[in-house]
């Protein structure tokens, strides 16, 4: 199997429980492509929103994908620290045309100081209704939630101290 080349520039996308297009990233530079990670790097770039829209992100930012939890996170790097941005999703997925995952709605938002509020709450139960989430899968998003948050907690993975700032600094050569 193949996976994102280091360097390499490419999109990524977000599909909903049904299987339609949610949202499109692109641009983003692959800074570490292996079965278990991709971690991304993109600054300004243009976000395709399923409905037509098209709008621009404000800030350098940094991806995390692991293949083995339900979540993805976004660092952005904003001038009084770093905020983070978490969708509860499946494990990634990557086909040669982009990374992939089927977005959960549930997403939590994480401040400088770690502080950090659950989002979505309602697009959540309105979407599991509409789409006929399986009962299981319930289950699985509010494990994956309890995890992201002892993530969190305990500044692992993209949470870690400099993480963010040493994966920037990477994207730097790349730009």
């Amino acid at each position: 199997m193949k996976f994102p080349k280091v360097g390499s520039n490419i999109q990524i996308h977000s599909y909903k429980h049904n299987g339609s297009l949610h949202r499109i990233w692109e641009d983003t530079i692959v800074l570490k492509g292996t079965s278990k990670v991709v971690i991304g790097g993109n600054d300004r770039i243009i976000v395709k929103e399923s409905d037509g829209r098209n709008w621009r992100t404000r800030e350098p930012a940094i991806c995390y994908f692991d293949a083995e939890t339900w979540f993805n996170t976004i660092g952005m790097i904003r001038s009084d620290g770093i905020y983070y941005y978490c969708n509860l999703g499946t494990p990634f997925t990557w086909d040669d045309e982009a990374v992939k995952y089927i977005d959960y709605d549930l997403d939590i938002k994480v401040f400088p100081d770690m502080t950090f509020k659950l989002l979505d709450e309602d697009e959540y139960e309105l979407h599991s209704k509409a789409m006929n989430y399986p009962p299981e899968l319930d289950g699985i998003l509010r494990r994956s939630v309890d995890e992201l948050i002892s993530w969190i907690h305990q500044r692992k993975g993209p949470f870690a101290p400099q993480f963010v700032e040493s994966w920037y600094e990477r994207y730097l050569q790349y730009r």
